[in-house]
């Protein structure tokens, strides 16, 4: 098997990556993969698609190196958030809080999941909600509160760094995913402000719910009810899902069994959301790494300038995919290394849709046989889809340009699946028998049947390419025109 190397944010170098368990029936390498999802309150923007296009191309990657059986990949629902309980509140005014709540976080999760499933991702192996694993957060914040690693204000449970600092054994610094000390840490991000903080970088794992918010039973002997804070969602769902079936979780206190393969995200989650999972988990079972390898996408840009509703430059994928197919979404993305920034350009989603256009006309009711060995090793190489998408190029076989393509998540449409998506509105056995017919009109010399069919053709967005066959006879070949 190829090695497959990653930059580690926590290491800042390449590092091979080694799976830490064996598939149970097997006993073959299975690799654990968490990436954090979506907060489901609003329609996800095009900014937010990057992970999940960087991390289903890695997902996709891994099942070719290991076998589909042999990766697991959760990727979470983050429902329990105030921006929900402010959305619920604004849209559902006439319904109670919690039905409302339902509605906006049902709805949005399907939107989401919707857009996805169009940028060509496949589904992970599992996406966990956090209002499914309260119980798991409760008994890590209790464990964390026994070993001293937290403390009970005001109903509130906080986390304490200096205490995790203070703490001798193997846990990790705090601050070092960020590579950034406590002051500067402080100096760099908002931080909350509370008279029941012991010290400013404490942050929270639950606090109490006010009397019209969804509640829980509170740990640690607090009799109000309440809710978790964002980051202990994660590190609870993560070991459920990752570590509870294999061996780890609340009841092993073995630190290596208590850590997975990879954990990804975008970069803005470095820190505190990463960081912060990091110090949780570490700390409940004495663990050096929560995760092996932390890979993280870098920021994207509209036209060059931040993406942002008061520029007007703010782009859902929903509103994407209302202009583009998913695949030409896609391949944009692909073509920028992930660690890199991205500009989001209207030309660079044409160049994609020529490049898709282009192979297509190669692969199109062509079966898939092996992928290229040079595309394999270009994504070996830290995710090198730049790389990879140059090498595509240079790949004469159709058959093995498909089976290369569908590595990347590409090339897998058949042309009638195109001509349903976003800007073509045209039925393929239509756009034949005009075809057909403009050809019998030539054929016949019946130049203005001909012109009148080509115009009715340009009319539908269908650009039509003439030429001839092997044995000389007239063909036209067409597309959809972007």
């Amino acid at each position: 098997m190829a090695e497959l190397m990653l930059y580690n944010t926590l290491t800042r170098r390449k590092e091979p990556l080694v799976p830490l368990a064996r598939h149970p029936e097997t006993g073959r390498p299975l690799v654990r993969m968490y990436v954090c999802g979506p907060t489901v309150y609003d329609y996800a923007h095009i900014g937010n698609a990057r992970p999940v296009i960087v991390f289903d191309v890695l997902f996709r990657l891994l099942r070719h190196l290991y076998g589909e059986d042999h990766v697991v990949y959760a990727r979470n629902i983050t429902d329990v958030d105030d921006k929900i309980n402010e959305r619920a509140a604004r849209d559902y005014p006439d319904l109670s809080l919690n039905e409302a709540i339902s509605k906006v976080t049902e709805g949005t999760n399907a939107q989401f999941q919707d857009d996805v499933t169009a940028l060509g991702c496949l589904e992970p192996t599992s996406q966990p909600r956090a209002t499914e694993h309260i119980d798991g957060m409760r008994a890590l914040i209790e464990r964390l509160v026994a070993r001293g690693f937290a403390y009970v204000a005001e109903n509130h449970v906080l986390f304490s760094p200096a205490a995790m600092d203070a703490a001798n054994g193997r846990l990790p610094r705090y601050g070092a995913l960020a590579n950034r000390s406590l002051d500067e840490m402080i100096a760099g991000a908002r931080v909350d402000v509370a008279p029941y903080k012991r010290d400013a970088t404490d942050f929270v794992l639950w606090k109490p719910s006010k009397p019209n918010e969804p509640g829980w039973d509170s740990p640690a002997g607090i009799p109000v009810p309440g809710r978790p804070g964002w980051h202990i969602e994660c590190s609870a769902m993560s070991m459920a899902k990752l570590l509870e079936p294999y061996g780890g979780g609340l009841a092993c206190d073995d630190p290596v069994a208590n850590t997975f393969d990879i954990h990804g995200g975008g970069i803005d989650l470095v820190f505190p959301h990463h960081e912060n999972e990091i110090a949780q988990s570490c700390c409940a079972f004495g663990s050096e790494r929560m995760a092996s390898i932390w890979m993280h996408n870098g920021f994207l840009q509209v036209e060059g300038q931040k993406m942002s509703k008061s520029l007007g430059n703010f782009r859902t994928i929903r509103e994407v995919l209302a202009d583009w197919q998913g695949e030409v979404a896609r391949l944009t993305m692909l073509r920028s290394h992930y660690r890199q920034p991205i500009d989001w350009t209207e030309a660079s989603l044409r160049e994609s849709q020529t490049i898709l256009d282009g192979w297509y006309r190669k692969v199109d009711a062509i079966e898939a046989t092996t992928p290229d060995p040079a595309v394999l090793a270009a994504l070996g190489d830290d995710l090198n889809t730049p790389a990879a998408v140059t090498l595509l190029h240079q790949i004469t076989d159709p058959a093995i340009l498909k089976a290369t393509g569908l590595v990347l998540g590409l090339l897998g449409q058949s042309k009638a699946e195109r001509l349903s998506g976003a800007g073509a509105s045209v039925d393929e056995t239509t756009v034949n028998a005009l075809i057909n017919a403009r050809l019998a009109a030539r054929a016949a010399k019946n130049w203005a049947e001909s012109d009148r069919i080509r115009d009715e053709l340009v009319a539908m967005g269908i650009v039509l390419m003439d030429g001839k066959d092997e044995a000389g006879k007239p063909v036209t070949r067409w597309e959809v025109k972007r």
